[in-house]
């Protein structure tokens, strides 16, 4: 059995997400201040974390950057419906998904199931691969630049492996989405951009100073190769 930890105040939907959760066959466990999480979440391994943006003390947010440094378990964000500054900021954070309460616990279970999914269907890579100073290895998850390891979220991962098996070509937004996030892109939706600028930020830009991966406007992204 999965097993999930659910970080929200909201008793009464804990009570209701879990009960639903459980029905589909999850292990569940609640907590309801980002404190309680933080050690929660370290005291054993999980299957994912769905973590609630609006706690009371210590927000969402902090609780993710906590998190993150304890393990590699992926974290779905609970967010305001139509607060687009909350989904960003937590993608930014390295949140993996998100679902805009008020919750439906089924688009939940979803989401959640598309996550395993993900990680799951990831071919086993025994062999690392190299594109110029970039090295990546798909089965431990890690990515190198020179002797430098980068932290990347899982969302982040799958989409640079993507630009890297086609280094030079341009992969469009609509692959990245449906074969890097597990879903069809959406009119308005900025989760790419917003993890591309991430990748960006933490790879930094070829040896010779030129950007790594080149945006095609309107259609989508490529990663360079050093001449």
């Amino acid at each position: 059995m999965k097993k999930i930890l659910l970080i929200d105040d909201d008793e009464a939907l804990c009570e209701l997400l879990t009960e639903y959760l459980v029905g589909e066959g999850f292990t569940v466990e609640s907590v309801h201040t980002g404190p309680e999480g933080i050690s929660r979440s370290a005291a054993e391994p999980w299957d994912a974390i769905v973590l609630d943006v609006m706690l009371p003390g210590m927000n969402g947010f902090d609780v993710l950057k906590q998190i993150q440094t304890q393990g590699s378990a992926p974290v779905l964000m609970l967010t305001a419906r139509g607060d687009d500054t909350d989904t960003v900021l937590g993608l930014e954070l390295g949140a993996d998904d998100y679902v805009a309460k008020p919750c439906s616990p089924r688009v939940l279970v979803a989401r959640l199931r598309n996550l395993f999914r993900r990680m799951q269907d990831e071919p086993a890579v025994l062999n690392p691969h190299q594109v110029g100073d970039l090295g990546y290895d798909r089965q431990n998850r890690r990515v190198t630049v020179g002797e430098r390891d980068v932290a990347l979220t899982g969302a982040e991962f799958n989409l640079l492996v993507l630009l890297l098996e086609h280094a030079g070509e341009l992969v469009s937004k609509e692959v990245l989405a449906k074969q890097g996030l597990g879903r069809a892109l959406q009119a308005y939706d900025r989760r790419i951009e917003t993890h591309m600028a991430q990748i960006r930020k933490k790879l930094g830009p070829l040896p010779d100073g030129s950007p790594r991966i080149k945006t095609v406007r309107g259609a989508g992204y490529q990663y360079l190769v050093s001449q």
